[in-house]
């Protein structure tokens, strides 16, 4: 009688906890609930804004990865001025296959586009990769002072200001003071006849006329004259 009477009471004890941790789970679940319902309310209910917010923190962690690659390539004796960024399609131009950053042989980096859904042509956006043009403040100026830039070209303006909002360059997007198209859509790379020449001057430089950009390693901005909105994000340092 005592041993049926002591394993009752475990058994009631078992399902009371059971039961408390039950309590527990919903009590947590209401209250996940009530914080995701109250950050909607918040935001105005503006799902957009939280997409812009998700799409915004992807496109500026893709060119630090990208970075890596290449410290690893320079670390096993590459210079800077020899790689190269052809994409998958464009591995066979290559003249040594090792200095292709999105090459296995290379830098190993994977070549993503960017979302179609965060592009004004609402189709992938294709990164391009270039010297051509300097941030001023970082690393030196001078000879051989141009960074390796990413760009991002055509992004939607909403995606812009919220880069910008979120890295403290302002809610308003920056203005080239000239038309820099020709630089920063440059690629550089080996397309098999011709191959990429580094800049040895340090100008132009990415500049609105009002220093907004000076030691900033990332950000966006428009080109002059109504011109495309350009994500940059600066992944050599020079």
């Amino acid at each position: 009688m005592n041993i049926s009477s002591n394993t009752g009471s475990k058994t009631l004890r078992e399902d009371g906890n059971v039961l408390f941790l039950i309590l527990i789970a919903v009590a947590l679940f209401a209250a996940l609930s009530y914080a995701v319902t109250s950050s909607t309310r918040s935001s105005g209910g503006n799902t957009s804004g939280e997409t812009d917010l998700i799409s915004s923190a992807q496109i500026t962690q893709y060119p630090a990865a990208v970075s890596t690659a290449i410290v690893r390539m320079v670390i096993t004796g590459t210079g800077i001025d020899e790689i190269r960024f052809n994409r998958p399609s464009e591995f066979t131009d290559l003249d040594v296959d090792d200095l292709g950053v999105f090459h296995p042989s290379g830098g190993g980096a994977t070549y993503i586009p960017a979302p179609a859904d965060i592009m004004v042509s609402g189709s992938a956006g294709q990164w391009v990769f270039n010297a051509e043009l300097e941030v001023p403040d970082i690393s030196l100026a001078g000879v051989d002072g141009n960074d390796i830039i990413a760009y991002l070209i055509g992004v939607k303006r909403s995606i812009c200001t919220r880069i910008n909002r979120e890295h403290g360059l302002g809610a308003s997007i920056p203005v080239l003071n000239a038309d820099r198209s020709g630089d920063y859509g440059d690629r550089m790379y080996d397309d098999g006849t011709t191959d990429y020449v580094m800049p040895v001057i340090d100008v132009p430089d990415i500049d609105d006329g009002s220093g907004r950009f000076d030691g900033q390693p990332f950000g966006c901005f428009q080109n002059s004259g109504g011109g495309d909105y350009v994500y940059y994000h600066v992944v050599v340092e020079r």
